[in-house]
């Protein structure tokens, strides 16, 4: 194994030495009993991999016992390591169930948090014992070496350096769900709902009844993929549908046309937007026409899944999609605007999870690259 990492701060250079990890972190085990003060935090109240809790732990109600931390360890998931359960609370609580409580040792315990979280640790980590309930073995762990920085200043800026591209990842995250939830509250309001004829949020200068028209009347086609397209085997193409592929069509620019895919299974009535060509399955409902915006967005509002048939796998017959009737603005403008809004409500999630997706690959690159990997 190298001595030191391939990427480094500047203002370094002493090489890191080799510590047991029992020598830099201390395995807690004083349990005490939860409480409003000193929450509980289990398993399942963690997102694995990303560290993160997912509810509220101070609104649980049933005390139960556990290790106590004070906010200066560092929590570890024992039971199924492969998993990636960890935590680095800033709060005092009570650890329940498969946890190891580390608190550093001589070392900086943002640092240690993240050296839990390299392939080096995980390997030993991931040497447990039992099948169908592995548990990581303290024994073993805590005598494996691991190359460390002498310096603490270094293991600070690593911490931090971390912690920032966490909180980055957190920050995107937050707001791609927060512009999801943005989204399906305006669905519900920029549509008319149970029968109406207009919708409880408007752009101004809009009046007026929308009108209820057929599906096909607003459209090109609508057609299942068997009928549709060609059989062919080359080409390396988007997968759309859910059962057997049967080709795709090598003739048609779908560019400048939006197609919608319905699809089948058990993601029945599940709504797919692609441009380019595609291979499909058999399973698969096309929608194509142009300036679609309104009419995709439209129908997240529909119930497609009331259309499908069969018990295991419904299917949703295009046959059946032609003929639903959907509430439409007389106006073209007002579709526009209504399309133009959603799809920069869409653009904005998908910038914000590439962004997330793209920060959590730095993030992965620099936890092999800023720690001594094995030769």
């Amino acid at each position: 194994m190298e001595d030191t990492p391939k990427i480094r701060f500047k203002g370094f250079t002493d090489d890191w030495e080799q510590r047991k990890l029992g020598d830099i972190a201390q395995r807690m085990s004083n349990t005490v009993l939860s409480s409003i003060e000193v929450p509980s935090v289990e398993y399942e109240d963690v997102i694995s991999e990303q560290g993160l809790l997912n509810k509220d732990i101070r609104q649980k109600e049933i005390t139960k016992l556990g290790i106590k931390f004070s906010g200066e360890e560092v929590l570890y998931g024992k039971l199924r390591p492969y998993l990636h359960n960890w935590l680095n609370p800033n709060f005092q609580g009570v650890a329940v169930g498969d946890w190891w409580v580390l608190k550093p040792n001589n070392a900086d315990k943002n640092f240690l948090y993240r050296l839990i979280q390299t392939p080096q640790f995980d390997d030993i980590a991931n040497q447990s014992s039992g099948t169908k309930m592995p548990r990581a073995d303290w024994k073993l762990v805590s005598g494996a070496e691991f190359y460390i920085p002498t310096d603490l200043e270094e293991q600070k800026k690593i911490g931090s350096y971390f912690a920032n591209i966490d909180h980055l990842i957190t920050l995107h995250q937050r707001k791609c769900n927060d512009t999801k939830e943005l989204k399906k509250y305006m669905l519900q309001k920029m549509f008319p709902q149970n029968g109406k004829k207009i919708p409880e949020i408007r752009f101004g200068g809009f009046t007026g009844d929308w009108e209820r028209r057929k599906l096909i009347e607003e459209v090109s086609s609508i057609d299942t993929g068997k009928s549709k397209f060609t059989a062919s085997e080359s080409g390396i193409y988007e997968i759309l549908g859910s059962t057997s592929i049967i080709g795709y069509d090598d003739s048609y620019d779908y560019e400048g046309d939006f197609i919608l895919t319905a699809r089948v299974g058990a993601n029945a009535g599940e709504l797919y937007r692609y441009s380019g060509k595609v291979k499909i399955s058999d399973n698969t409902v096309f929608i194509q026409g142009k300036q679609l915006d309104f009419i995709f967005y439209t129908l997240q509002n529909f119930n497609i899944k009331k259309l499908s048939f069969g018990t295991g796998q419904p299917l949703v017959k295009a046959s059946e999609l032609k003929e639903q009737k959907i509430a439409m603005p007389v106006s073209e403008k007002e579709r526009k605007q209504i399309g133009a809004y959603f799809s920069n409500l869409d653009h904005l999630i998908t910038l914000h999870q590439r962004k997330c997706d793209e920060l959590k690959e730095v993030k992965k690159f620099m936890i092999q690259n800023m720690f001594p990997q094995k030769e």
